[in-house]
């Protein structure tokens, strides 16, 4: 517009008009050479962009993507079900998506227990059987138990009897009589008699005796009586003590033996059941343990979401990022390509009124 003039004949436009018209053709030529390019270019990343969109992105969040690779026979020779060992079909691709993004695990999710036994395969009764009929097979054998030998009995009899003590009856007789042989009170009244009479110096050394008498005695019966109490209710004691140590000894002979005996007859019967409740309780330690481990392996171990966040990831990568640019690449390009024929008949028109012309256009 700048170098057009329209009071100037078409012959005798400027070199800047005719220089734009000039540019008018060589960009309808270009067109005409590079335009199928870009037409191949737009095709392509179309062809791409659009229908990998619409085959993964909008199926896959229909949820028809899952559909359509659970349809059986899609893919020759391919079956989910038997690859897993599964007799009935029931593992397919939607399900066990929506159980990885419920965080399960993988038993649960490929529906492993249809192929696999636990149950079956750590049952450890199929063990216990034989632990047992082998354990009812063990034979245990001891060496004598002896307690006492034939010695030591003879010993112990020996002993009691001879720990018998001796006749006290006489002891005892002559501890309940007086201390002294005779009785000093008896004597003190004798000599009280005879000081009567006698003279009055011989009574009084005789009364004087007297007195002396009944305190000795009265010193006596105080000192004596009880130490002497004591000493009967001692003798007594070991006469009875005395008298059961035979047959406690004999008793304690018979314990013996019967203990003896009993742990002769049992003490292999003894050994095998408590050997037995010890088994049993290390087999209960061992049904816990895989009573864990089932339920680790069925309902905690190898949980599948991030899987299901993997593809997710996957999915929003591809489609959000990478399918949607190339979308828009090509719909840009679209567009340009939409505009490029009415660009080219636009030019072609223009350049008649730009360039400079060799003959006058007149009417």
């Amino acid at each position: 517009p700048l170098g057009l003039k329209e009071s100037v004949l078409p012959t005798q436009r400027s070199s800047l008009s005719s220089a734009g018209g000039i540019f008018f053709m060589a960009g309808v030529g270009f067109s005409f050479i590079f335009s199928w390019l870009l037409m191949l270019v737009v095709l392509i990343t179309f062809i791409l962009g659009g229908n990998i969109y619409m085959i993964v992105c909008e199926s896959w969040r229909s949820q028809q993507l899952f559909q359509l690779l659970d349809t059986p026979g899609l893919i020759p020779g391919f079956n989910l079900s038997e690859l897993l060992g599964q007799e009935s079909s029931t593992t397919n691709f939607s399900e066990m998506y929506r159980q990885c993004q419920q965080d399960a695990a993988l038993w649960q999710t490929l529906h492993l227990d249809q192929s696999i036994s636990l149950d079956e395969l750590l049952n450890i009764s199929q063990y216990t059987g034989e632990i047992s009929v082998a354990f009812q097979k063990m034979n245990i054998t001891l060496s004598p138990i002896s307690l006492l030998s034939q010695s030591q009995r003879d010993l112990l009899q020996n002993a009691s009897r001879a720990g018998q003590p001796p006749n006290f009856n006489l002891t005892l007789e002559q501890l309940d009589q007086n201390v002294t042989q005779g009785s000093l009170l008896d004597l003190a009244a004798e000599l009280e008699q005879l000081a009567d009479k006698v003279g009055t110096d011989v009574k009084e050394n005789l009364t004087a005796d007297v007195r002396k008498l009944r305190e000795l005695d009265k010193e006596i019966q105080s000192s004596f009586s009880e130490q002497l109490q004591s000493l009967k209710k001692n003798i007594h004691l070991v006469q009875r003590e005395a008298a059961q140590l035979e047959a406690q000894t004999t008793s304690a002979l018979q314990e013996a033996r019967k203990t003896q005996e009993f742990l002769e007859r049992e003490t292999a019967n003894i050994i095998k059941n408590e050997t037995w409740v010890f088994l049993e309780m290390l087999l209960d330690f061992f049904e816990t343990y895989i009573s864990w481990a089932k339920s680790e392996l069925t309902r905690d171990m190898a949980r599948c979401k991030p899987i299901a966040q993997t593809l997710e990831n996957v999915e929003a990568i591809t489609c959000n990022y990478i399918l949607d640019s190339l979308n828009a690449f090509w719909f840009s390009l679209g567009w340009c390509t939409t505009f490029l024929l009415p660009s080219i008949i636009l030019a072609v028109r223009l350049a008649k009124f730009y360039r400079r012309m060799h003959i006058a256009d007149v009417y």
